[in-house]
């Protein structure tokens, strides 16, 4: 009974490193953003469908970095940086709403594919959409629902557009969450996220790690 057990545990482990690394390879080459989404259309594509063989976010975020790092190298690289400094610049534009840098640019997983994500905070959301028709940006206005924490969810505003061929995605909060981010998707913590300074920071790291022969962190 107990080597059947240990059998049965291997083979689960075994299926949800297929499944992360499945997952992570359809984000790379196909351009899927959700977690969830690159989770089941791989366990589709695998024919798994046992919940206990679907990957943590998280173990598909490790698999992401590692098919990165294998397979795409200097252009997963090259498109970081790019959207790191199209950070950088969008978060001096938009500082009135005291913006915070979050997701796969802030992470290191952005690629070709990836829009810059910021959060901005205002009580009144349509300060931004008035901010956005004064700048004459043609942003086209969603709606996402987000966990402010583990008791309280919410749908807030967004706002998406694209300016010199790159994605940029507005996510608009109550200033109160200035205090604590909301909870992540990933792992249910807060997100981790960077003011303006903190990615000027990081940004500067890695130009030293270029010059030393390394690569972009976080």
């Amino acid at each position: 009974m107990h080597r059947a057990r240990q059998h049965a545990e291997r083979r689960t482990r075994e299926r949800r490193h297929r499944l992360a690394h499945e997952a992570a390879r359809l984000m790379a080459e196909g351009g899927i953003r959700d977690y969830h989404q690159a989770k089941l259309k791989a366990a589709d594509r695998l024919g798994i469908h046992d919940d206990a063989s679907l990957p943590r976010n998280r173990e598909i975020e490790d698999a992401l970095r590692e098919y990165q790092r294998l397979f795409l190298g200097d252009t997963q690289a090259d498109a970081l940086r790019v959207r790191r400094e199209a950070a950088l610049q969008s978060l001096t534009f938009f500082q009135r709403f005291q913006p915070r840098l979050v997701g796969r640019v802030l992470d290191g997983t952005a690629d070709g594919n990836t829009p810059v994500a910021l959060h901005l905070h205002a009580d009144d959301a349509d300060e931004v959409a008035h901010f956005l028709a004064d700048a004459a940006i043609p942003a086209e206005p969603r709606w996402r629902r987000v966990r402010l924490d583990r008791t309280r969810e919410c749908d807030v505003p967004v706002w998406v557009f694209s300016a010199d061929g790159l994605a940029f995605d507005l996510t608009v909060l109550p200033l109160d969450t200035l205090r604590q981010a909301p909870l992540s998707g990933i792992d249910e913590r807060p997100m981790q996220r960077a003011t303006l300074a903190q990615v000027r920071d990081l940004l500067s790291g890695e130009d030293t790690a270029d010059r030393e022969g390394g690569g972009p962190g976080v």
